[in-house]
């Protein structure tokens, strides 16, 4: 079935079966890869896009849910202020190691700082506490908020 979606701020006209998940649209059809294929079960956070505007996980996420919506994925997230700042913070911080989980905890991050701007150490743990990292840099993207946070307050 044909479908449009607006990915980015761009219109795209897919070819995809009802169910299919939105990662596999993203990446394949698309050929965006920041998006990542992590559980498939949306449990670790690696496929977190935005869907207007809010965080969610991409595997678990049906092409046929999302005709009409805006979808951000880390390709276009440093468009915004929050974005930038995040990006910001996390090449300041060196926050990656591996890498493979990052595009889904900035995503988060950026969800997380558009709700709450100034988050406590508990709030960010909370927010977080669904995107695993296999590397266990879960201090680095912590200071990687709050630096976030403060970039954004400058």
């Amino acid at each position: 079935m044909a479908l449009t979606l607006k990915l980015n701020g761009q219109t795209h006209t897919v070819e995809a079966e009802p169910g299919t998940p939105l990662l596999w649209v993203i990446r394949d059809e698309l050929k965006m890869t920041g998006t990542k294929f992590g559980c498939g079960v949306a449990s670790c956070g690696a496929c977190t896009v935005h869907l207007d505007g809010e965080p969610v996980r991409s595997c678990q996420t049906y092409i046929e849910d999302v005709e009409g919506a805006e979808i951000t994925t880390i390709e276009a997230v440093g468009e915004n202020d929050i974005g930038a700042a995040v990006q910001q913070a996390w090449v300041e911080l060196d926050v990656v190691q591996c890498g493979y989980c990052q595009s889904g905890q900035v995503m988060s991050a950026v969800g997380l700082l558009s709700e709450n701007p100034k988050p406590s150490v508990e709030e960010i743990d909370d927010y977080m506490s669904g995107n695993a990292c296999r590397c266990a840099t879960y201090q680095r993207i912590r200071a990687g908020i709050q630096r976030a946070s403060e970039i954004l307050e400058a």
